[in-house]
């Protein structure tokens, strides 16, 4: 009897701190894209992030964990929080890949901005080869340029690339750590264990320490 592979998808992130985007998005993929499971992956140090600005790997990896308890689809790894110097993608996906069954099949889900530096990775055609890459549209985004970069990347590589357009949902991970540091709410921005865990943890009280991280 034939065993049926699992749909997997695969969002990596600094999720520095993870709200409520950040769930829709992965909740919006795994419907659409009909995933078994969303795999959401904390970043260690990121090659293109500033390491010394982000909060410790272990915190934001919690605070992820008490954000997606309540989701029987959505796991969280400490794969590459528990890495020690930098970690990148093909990295990562080549581990969870060989630990899982041969038939799964993987989606990295990323937005689709990532799509026009994606040729800049280490050994991109490495990934490419082990996932479908998922973009993640904006309202507004340019799509001809999307999806020229797609057919460049589905040409060069043989890749499988997908653009899915969301729905708008102005929340930003920059937006949230001011607003903490301002002393405003994050009321129905992030969960509010993640916002209990903040407070318990006094994190982001001094914003500028992490102004020049993206989302």
């Amino acid at each position: 009897m034939e065993t049926k592979g699992k749909r997997i998808g695969l969002m990596g992130g600094s999720f520095d701190p993870i709200h409520y985007g950040h769930l829709v998005l992965a909740e919006e993929m795994r419907t659409r894209l009909s995933l078994d499971q969303v795999i959401f992956i904390p970043v260690g140090r990121a090659p293109h992030k500033h390491a010394d600005k982000m909060t410790m790997p272990r915190q934001r990896y919690e605070m992820v964990m008490l954000a997606t308890l309540d989701h029987p689809d959505f796991e969280v790894s400490s794969i590459e929080t528990d890495r020690e110097g930098v970690t990148y993608s093909h990295e990562t996906v080549s581990q969870i890949v060989r630990e899982s069954s041969p038939e799964d099949k993987f989606f990295f889900i990323a937005g689709a901005d990532t799509l026009m530096e994606l040729e800049s990775w280490r050994s991109v055609e490495t990934l490419l080869k082990m996932v479908t890459f998922v973009g993640a549209a904006r309202p507004g985004t340019d799509q001809a340029v999307l999806l020229q970069k797609m057919e460049q990347l589905q040409q060069r590589y043989s890749a499988s690339v997908k653009i899915e357009e969301l729905p708008e949902l102005d929340i930003s991970s920059t937006d949230l750590r001011k607003r903490i540091a301002l002393g405003q709410s994050v009321k129905y921005l992030m969960p509010e264990t993640v916002a209990q865990y903040i407070v318990k943890h006094q994190l982001y009280l001094k914003e500028s320490s992490h102004e020049t991280l993206s989302d």
